[in-house]
C-alpha cells in the first residue's frame, strides 16, 4: 500500500494525471531551493510541494510542477524545517520589571523561525485556555508543548512565591508517582523537573531530587507517553539524570567537565542534550541586531541599559575578562559548557536546542537563532547545529512523526532563508520567509503588532455573581477555578496551608493560616482566579463591588491584579478587617487603589484576572482568615 501511495503521489508530480491535477487549488510549489532536510543529510537544490498543510513531495528541481500550482522561486535560497525551542518561558517578558505579553512573544518565535516550542512558564490551569485561544485563532502561536513542573521542596522552581501547584513539590518516588498522575486530567504535553539545586558558585545550593524520585518519576511519566525535561546543570546531577532515562537534559553542565560515565548513560538512556548556551552567553545584554529590533516589545526595548546598540552581528566569542562579560563564576562555568559542548558532540551525543528564554536578556525568538550560533561557536558544524533544532529536536519530545524533517506526508512547517546557514551559521537570522502548515505567515503585521506599545487585547469574560461558597465537592470554586495560594519569594517563604473547614450543618468555609517567613515585609496569599489560570480577563462591569463574609484576627487586603492593555504592570487593592466573629464584608470598587503601576490606570472593571486576599504579619509571625460566600455585588 505504501509503495502504491509513493508511485501514484510521483505520477501526479509529474503531470501524468494531469486531468486530476488541474482540479487542484490548494497547491504550493518551493522551486530551487537548496534544502536542507533536517536528518543531516547534505543539503541539495530540491523542489517542494505542499498541498494543505502537508508536504506533498520533494524532487528534483527540474521537475514540472503541477500547472495550477503557486510558484515560489526559491533559485540561492535556502529551505529548512521549522525550529524548535525546547526551553521557553511564554509568558515572561525577557526585560526585567516588565509584564510579560505572551501573545507578542508568541509572535517573536513565529517572526524568528521558530514553529515549535515547549513552555516551561505556564502551570497546568492555564493549559485548556491557552490553548483554546490558539485554537480560536484569538492568539497567533507555533506549535505548543505545555509542561507540568516539579521540583523538590527547597529547591529551584518553588523560590518564586508562586504557590505549591505552580512547581509540585515531590520528596519520594511515591510522591513524584502521584504528582504525575495529579496532572493527568490537564493533558500536559511533557514535564518539566528541576533536578538540581547547583547555584553555579555564585550562591548556596539548594535542595536537588534523588535518583529514586526521579527514575519513578519519570517511569510513570512515560507509562503515561509523556516526555520530561529536566533543569540540570552538574555533571553528577546529569548522570543521574541519564540513569533515570529523561528524555532531555534541558541545560548545560557548567560544573565540571564531562566524563566518559555520562557518555555512556546518555547514550544508554537516548537522552538529549540541549545546552541553552544562549541564557549563559556572558555578554552585555545590549546587542542588537535588525532581527532583534522587530522582536522586541517597545517595553522590554526601552527597558534596556545601556541603550542599544546600533545593528550590528553580535560576537560569538565574548572577549573574556570585559567589564560586560560578568562576575568569575558566570565565566568559569561558560568556559566549562563550551568544554563540555566540544565534549558531547565528540561522544556522539545528541544535541537538541532550547535557550531558557524569557529569563532578562535572553530574548524570545532571537535567542532560539542565537543558541545555533553559539552551538556552532562551541564546536557542532552549521548543519550539526541546524539538525539539532529540527530532526533531533522533534525527535526528543516524540514529534518527529508530524514534523522536524523536510519528507513526504509532515508537516509543512517551514523557512526560507537568503543565505547559507549549513555552511555560515550567522545567515540563520536572514530569513526570507515562514510558513507553519503550509501557510505563508504575514512576518511584516506580526512586527507591527509586537511593536505596539499595548499589551496584546484578550477577548474579556463576563464575570458571575457568585465567585464561590466552598461547597463543591472536588475543591474547586463555584466558578470552576482552582485556589492557589502564593507567598513572598525566596527558598525560606511563608509557609501556607489552607482548605475546607466546617461553618455550620452542609455549610462549609475556606480555612488559611500562614507563619511568616524571617524576612521584612512577608505575606502569605491565597488567591481565586475568576477565570481558569487567569488568563482571560473577566468583565465585571455589570457590578459595584466584592463581599464576602469573614472571620479573622486584624487586619488584611484584598488585591485585584488587572490585565490592562495601557499598563505594563499594575493591580488594585484595598484594606479590610476581620474579627472572631464571622460578619460581611462589602468592598465597592470606587474604594480600590492603584498600585504597581508605572502610569495612571483607570479602572474598567473589564480586566479583572483574580481576587487575592493577604495575610501580611511581622517576620515570625503568625496569621489566619476564614472565607465564605464570596460574590460581586450591584
Amino acid at each position: 500500500m505504501k509503495r502504491l501511495t509513493l508511485l501514484l503521489t510521483t505520477l501526479l508530480w509529474l503531470g501524468l494525471f494531469s486531468d486530476v491535477a488541474h482540479q487542484q487549488t490548494d497547491l504550493l510549489a518551493i522551486v530551487g531551493a537548496t534544502v536542507i532536510d533536517g536528518t543531516g543529510a547534505e543539503p541539495k537544490k530540491q523542489t517542494v510541494l505542499i498541498r494543505g498543510e502537508r508536504i506533498e513531495a520533494v524532487t528534483s528541481p527540474d521537475t514540472q510542477p503541477p500547472a495550477n500550482a503557486r510558484i515560489i522561486n526559491a533559485a540561492g535560497l535556502t529551505l529548512m524545517p521549522g525550529i524548535f525551542d525546547l526551553h521557553t518561558h511564554l509568558p515572561y517578558a525577557s526585560g526585567g520589571g516588565v509584564t510579560g505579553d505572551w501573545p507578542k512573544n508568541l509572535k517573536a518565535y513565529l517572526y524568528c523561525g521558530v514553529t515549535s516550542v515547549v513552555d516551561f512558564g505556564t502551570y497546568p490551569e492555564t493549559f485548556e485556555p491557552m490553548r483554546r485561544l490558539i485554537r480560536t485563532g484569538a492568539v497567533e502561536a507555533p506549535r505548543i508543548s505545555l509542561a507540568a513542573r516539579m521540583t523538590t521542596p527547597g529547591g529551584h522552581g518553588a523560590e518564586g512565591g508562586r504557590g505549591d501547584f505552580f512547581s509540585l513539590e515531590v520528596t519520594t518516588p511515591r510522591e513524584a508517582r502521584a504528582a504525575v498522575r495529579r496532572v493527568l486530567p490537564y493533558q500536559p504535553d511533557a514535564i518539566k523537573v528541576f533536578t538540581d539545586g547547583w547555584r553555579y558558585g555564585a550562591a548556596a545550593d539548594m535542595t536537588s531530587m534523588n535518583e529514586e524520585t526521579l527514575t519513578a518519576l519519570v517511569d510513570e511519566a512515560h507509562k503515561n507517553g509523556i516526555e520530561v525535561l529536566t533543569h540540570t546543570v552538574s555533571l553528577d546531577k546529569a548522570k543521574i539524570a541519564a540513569r533515570s532515562k529523561v528524555d532531555v537534559i534541558a541545560h548545560g553542565i557548567g560544573d565540571r567537565d564531562a566524563d566518559e560515565e555520562l557518555f555512556k548513560a546518555m547514550k544508554a538512556s537516548g537522552t538529549t542534550y540541549a545546552p541553552t548556551l544562549a541564557v549563559y552567553e556572558p555578554r552585555g545584554r545590549d546587542i542588537l541586531s535588525p532581527l532583534l529590533d522587530a522582536v522586541l516589545e517597545p517595553a522590554v526595548k526601552n527597558g534596556i541599559n545601556p541603550p542599544l546598540t546600533p545593528p550590528q552581528n553580535p560576537p560569538l566569542k565574548p572577549a573574556a575578562g570585559s567589564a560586560e562579560n560578568g562576575d568569575a563564576p558566570r565565566l568559569r562555568r561558560w568556559a566549562t559548557l563550551q568544554r563540555n559542548t566540544a565534549a558531547l558532540r565528540k561522544a556522539g551525543i545528541t544535541f537538541g536546542t532550547g535557550t531558557d528564554a524569557g529569563v532578562t536578556g535572553t530574548h524570545h525568538g532571537w535567542a532560539t537563532l542565537r543558541e545555533l550560533q553559539l552551538l556552532v561557536a562551541g564546536g557542532l558544524t552549521p548543519l550539526e547545529a541546524i539538525t539539532a533544532a529540527t530532526g533531533n529536536a522533534a525527535r526528543a519530545i516524540k514529534v518527529d512523526g508530524e514534523r522536524g524533517t523536510i519528507a513526504v506526508g509532515k508537516l509543512a512547517d517551514l523557512i526560507l532563508i537568503a543565505g547559507e546557514p549549513h555552511k555560515t551559521i550567522g545567515d540563520i537570522e536572514k530569513i526570507s520567509r515562514v510558513f507553519l502548515g503550509g501557510r505563508e505567515l504575514d512576518r511584516e503585521k506580526m512586527a507591527r503588532e509586537i511593536a505596539s506599545t499595548t499589551l496584546t487585547a484578550i477577548p474579556a469574560v463576563k464575570a458571575q455573581e457568585l465567585i464561590d461558597d466552598f461547597e463543591r465537592a472536588d475543591g474547586r470554586s463555584r466558578l470552576d477555578t482552582r485556589w492557589i495560594n502564593s507567598s513572598d519569594a525566596g527558598v525560606d517563604p511563608s509557609k501556607i496551608v489552607f482548605g475546607h473547614v466546617t461553618r455550620g450543618e452542609n455549610n462549609r468555609a475556606l480555612s488559611v493560616s500562614a507563619r511568616m517567613a524571617e524576612k521584612e515585609r512577608p505575606f502569605a496569599r491565597v488567591n481565586v482566579p475568576l477565570s481558569r489560570g487567569a488568563v482571560e480577563p473577566v468583565d465585571a462591569r455589570a457590578f459595584s463591588g466584592v463581599q464576602f463574609d469573614v472571620r479573622g484576627d486584624g487586619e488584611y487586603r484584598l488585591i485585584v491584579p488587572i490585565y490592562n492593555t495601557r499598563s505594563v504592570s499594575s493591580h488594585f487593592s484595598v484594606p479590610f478587617s476581620a474579627k472572631p466573629q464571622w460578619q460581611t464584608v462589602k468592598l465597592d470598587f470606587a474604594s480600590f487603589k492603584q498600585s504597581g503601576a508605572r502610569s495612571p490606570v483607570q479602572w474598567t472593571g473589564t480586566d479583572l484576572l483574580m481576587l487575592s486576599f493577604e495575610i501580611a504579619r511581622p517576620a515570625g509571625g503568625f496569621g489566619w482568615l476564614e472565607l465564605d460566600d464570596i460574590k460581586f455585588y450591584r
